[in-house]
């Protein structure tokens, strides 16, 4: 019988770069909050 919490016995199915993902989580955090920045000085430039 296999030992189910040996981890040398559970391969990595879908191997991920950690790096690219926290980069591109933050580019894209980094552009929606721009995009938010934007609208918000345009709608105080029109309400002013």
């Amino acid at each position: 019988m296999e030992n189910i919490r040996d981890p040398r016995q559970h391969v990595n199915e879908e191997p991920r770069d950690d790096f690219a993902d926290t980069a591109m989580g933050f580019a894209v955090m980094f552009g929606f909050m721009t995009v938010v920045f934007i609208a918000a000085v345009v709608l105080k430039a029109v309400i002013s």
